[in-house]
């Protein structure tokens, strides 16, 4: 399964140049302007992936722990169908917030993660949650409150 994740991020030239792109015009912008926003975003994006009946929704703030990204944002399906259809709206709502999604890999019906640059969605299988455990790989990271 994790081979998925390698190839979407080495995959592509044209995927990693729009990225690139996006890295550096999100840089030019007012940090806490864009870090405000992002965060804000990425809230109602776990309060829609809990509105689509993912479970476990949990949004981890990575700002000084990790380079890649500012956020995580992982959730549990209960089905293949139903994480699709949950990868779907968080990609229409990012795109109508300003948050282009770079890339969407799959794996079966187990993993789900789409890249919007500031933030990555997981969505797991109950089983793939488990065994992947970002959950505890990232345990250094802050919980942001999400939740109404």
């Amino acid at each position: 399964m994790g081979a998925a994740i390698i190839s979407f991020r080495r995959g592509c030239p044209r995927l990693q140049a729009n990225r690139s792109n996006a890295i550096k015009t999100a840089a030019k912008k007012s940090k806490t302007d864009l870090s405000e926003t992002t965060k804000n975003t990425v809230i109602e994006i776990a309060r829609l992936m809990a509105d689509t009946k993912c479970t476990n929704v949990r949004v981890l703030d990575l700002r000084g722990v990790s380079p890649m990204c500012d956020y995580f944002i992982l959730g549990t399906g209960t089905s293949g169908r139903q994480m699709k259809s949950v990868a779907d709206e968080v990609a229409e709502f990012a795109s109508e917030h300003g948050l282009r999604s770079f890339g969407q890999s799959t794996s079966g019906e187990n993993w789900i993660a789409i890249d919007l640059v500031d933030a990555i969605i997981h969505l797991f299988s109950h089983d793939a949650r488990m065994f992947y455990d970002l959950d505890n790989l990232w345990g250094d990271a802050d919980d942001v409150d999400w939740k109404r």
